[in-house]
C-alpha cells in the first residue's frame, strides 16, 4: 500500500493528483465480500476486468455486475448495468469509484493473481 507522509488534506490531494500510473493502480482496491474475506484472509483486493462487484454507495447502491472497464487515470471502474440516461435518451456507463464497490466474485483466470491471494493466508 502507498503511504502518504503528510496528514494535510491539500498534500494528500496533491499526491493523488500527481501520482504516477503504477501508483494509481493501487488506488483501485476494493473491499472483498465476507465470504471471500474468510476464504483468502484479507480485506481488499485490486479490481480487474471480469471481477463481479456490487456497488455499495451512491445512486446505484445494490447494483451488481461485471467490471467492463477500468480507468486507472481517474481511479474509476465501469460496472456492467450501471448506466445513466442522457438528455437525448442515450444510455452511457456511469463510472464508480473502486472503493464504493465490493468484490463478490474474483476473476481467477490469471494464475499469478490466485497465487498471490493464496499466499496471504
Amino acid at each position: 500500500m502507498v503511504r502518504i507522509a503528510s496528514t494535510q488534506p491539500r498534500k494528500q490531494r496533491k499526491f493523488r493528483y500527481n501520482a504516477p500510473l503504477h501508483v494509481r493502480g493501487r488506488f483501485l482496491n476494493a473491499p472483498l465480500s465476507t465470504e471471500l474475506r474468510e476464504k483468502y484472509g484479507r480485506r481488499s483486493a485490486r479490481v480487474i476486468l471480469g471481477d463481479t462487484v456490487k456497488v455499495v454507495r451512491g445512486d446505484f447502491a445494490g447494483e451488481e455486475g461485471v467490471v467492463d472497464m477500468i480507468d486507472t487515470q481517474n481511479g474509476r471502474i465501469v460496472v456492467h448495468g450501471v448506466t445513466i440516461t442522457r438528455a437525448d435518451g442515450t444510455e452511457v456507463p456511469r463510472p464508480v469509484n473502486a472503493s464504493n464497490a465490493c468484490i463478490t466474485k474474483l476473476n481467477l483466470k490469471d494464475s499469478r493473481r490466485e497465487e498471490k491471494l493464496e499466499a496471504k493466508k
